[in-house]
């Protein structure tokens, strides 16, 4: 997201409650209180942008749903594809390539994870140290927005390797066994 559209995002969710209501919002001592305390539990968290559970998954590889675009647009993921094996009767050579390509996938997914990671403790240390300025935030905040694109870009990558490994059948196949209405693949590789 560029920065114009961080601050508008952020200017429309300060005004929303103002402009919903008939009136002025009015906030009680316990609606203060608790806006006080809002974050927290966020206060301790090793990196201030990802929770516990978004570490997790990155530090395994995990795609933290990155490769929607692909996924729901006919081109099937290697993971879901090894899920779905059976299902979709792949030879002997499909599954062995689709398992190399998820264990491929998610090496490089698990290092770009960690770059992301890194990235993302910069953007922390630019406020920790407690002399943040414009540049040191567009430079750190720059390269975690990089860092979080090539690990969206890996997990993206590795649905068009899967999709060149299946037939049109097995696609088709696969939509319908993940829910997808089966029509979702507008492009032609077979």
């Amino acid at each position: 997201m560029s920065y114009v559209w961080s601050l508008l995002l952020l200017f429309v969710l300060s005004v929303s409650p103002t402009m919903a209501g008939d009136g002025p919002v009015t906030h009680s001592h316990d609606d203060h209180h608790h806006h006080h305390h809002e974050y927290a539990d966020i206060h301790d968290r090793e990196i201030t942008s990802l929770s516990e559970g978004e570490l997790e998954d990155l530090r395994a590889g995990g795609g933290m749903g990155f490769a929607l675009p692909a996924e729901l647009n006919g081109y099937p993921g290697p993971s879901h594809v090894l899920d779905l094996a059976d299902e979709l009767e792949l030879t002997k050579e499909q599954l062995e390539q689709t398992r190399r390509l998820f264990e491929a996938m998610r090496e490089e997914a698990i290092a770009a994870g960690e770059a992301y990671i890194e990235r993302e403790r910069e953007v922390d240390a630019v406020f920790a140290e407690g002399d943040a300025t414009e540049a040191a935030i567009e430079a750190a905040t720059q390269a975690a927005a990089e860092a979080r694109g090539s690990l969206r870009a890996v997990h993206l990558r590795y649905h068009l390797d899967m999709t060149d490994l299946l037939t049109r059948h097995q696609i088709h196949q696969y939509q319908q066994a993940r829910g997808y209405d089966g029509e979702g693949g507008h492009h032609s590789r077979h």
